[in-house]
């Protein structure tokens, strides 16, 4: 250890999303190659003198305590835990955090000195993982609010790899073993008897750590928010889903030196019909176990919606990943985009 290939694999994996914009000590981080990596975990990160650096993935994170602060981070995967490097300003972001990380000395009198916070989360405190629609985003869950994050890869690519590379280090823990399982049958395995509801699809890893998939019952319950934000005229059963994926919208702002653009967060949804922009709530669905009350919003909550046939045309950019798409629609006298999603051009 580490070996030739894991050396130029985390080189490799060690990029910064280039249309997100991190403080200099993540930059310092993302300018390290090789063996300098690797020692930097052991000096600065690891806990343990014994552990192992398994997995290096950049990317955005959301926590339980504060789900709407995004921020850039470089996640570490050791044999020992999970360390998620975070943005110094994160810790400014937000007033309610100061309990949560428990900051003391935030200012330091060297301004050359960077400071970055270390979210750790040990993988003995694991307890399941939940793969968002279309691994498009997955959420690490602990035993306590504190301990519950969502990585939002918006790749489906990482999300696997990231999920194959934990799996193989949870077999390396040494757990006690379950106590042998009862022999169910399909049905009361899979079925709840009070609402006749599949779940979603369970694996339980060796180390008891659940891996939790979405089944095909939360496309269902998504193209029934869909067509009621249509106002129910679509017929349900014509109604698809084509496509599902995480992107940003981009907002221009004006008056800054160089016209400066902030990226929001947002889930786009195409259907045969229409092109939809949500804003979904990554980190409280499905609800923890230890959660009191259901969350203070919903899970989706429409923030632009128009039809297909008002599109004009798209403009691409030519730079590469991540592209960016300008969408054109028609003027339409009525800008209440609600109305806009059901206003028929040859109606009354």
């Amino acid at each position: 250890y580490p070996s030739e290939f894991l050396l130029q694999k985390i080189t490799e994996d060690n990029q910064i999303p280039v249309h997100l914009h991190v403080s200099v000590s993540l930059q310092y981080v993302a300018g390290l190659k090789g063996n300098a990596l690797v020692e930097f975990f052991h000096g600065n990160i690891a806990e343990v003198e014994n552990e192992e650096l398994r997995y290096l993935m950049w990317s955005s994170v959301l926590f339980y305590k504060t789900p709407n602060v995004e921020v850039m981070a470089c996640v570490l995967l050791s044999t020992k835990a999970i360390y998620f490097l975070l943005d110094d300003s994160f810790v400014h972001a937000d007033e309610h955090q100061s309990d949560f990380w428990n900051k003391e000395n935030s200012n330091c009198a060297n301004s050359s000195f960077h400071l970055s916070c270390c979210f750790v989360l040990k993988l003995n405190d694991l307890q399941s993982v939940n793969v968002g629609l279309f691994d498009q985003y997955f959420r690490i869950t602990g035993h306590s609010a504190d301990h519950i994050v969502t990585c939002l890869t918006r790749d489906s690519y990482n999300t696997h790899t990231f999920i194959q590379q934990l799996m193989a280090v949870l077999s390396l823990l040494a757990r006690t073993p379950s106590p042998e399982p009862v022999d169910k049958d399909f049905y009361s395995e899979f079925g709840s008897k009070n609402t006749g509801k599949m779940e979603n699809y369970e694996l339980i890893h060796s180390s008891r750590v659940k891996f939790i998939y979405p089944n095909e019952e939360e496309i269902g319950d998504l193209a029934f928010l869909v067509a009621e934000k249509m106002d129910g005229l679509t017929n349900l059963q014509s109604l698809n889903i084509l496509l599902y994926v995480l992107a940003f919208q981009v907002n221009h702002v004006e008056g800054s030196a160089q016209n400066a653009s902030s990226l929001q967060p947002k889930t786009l949804i195409l259907t045969s019909s229409d092109l939809f922009l949500f804003d979904e709530d990554y980190i409280s669905y499905p609800l923890p176990e230890f959660a009191k009350e259901p969350p203070k919003r919903d899970k989706y909550q429409l923030a632009d919606g128009r039809r297909i046939r008002d599109l004009d045309r798209v403009l691409m950019g030519y730079q590469t990943y991540p592209q960016a798409l300008t969408f054109v629609f028609d003027d339409v006298q009525n800008q209440d985009l609600m109305q806009n999603l059901t206003l028929d051009h040859f109606g009354e």
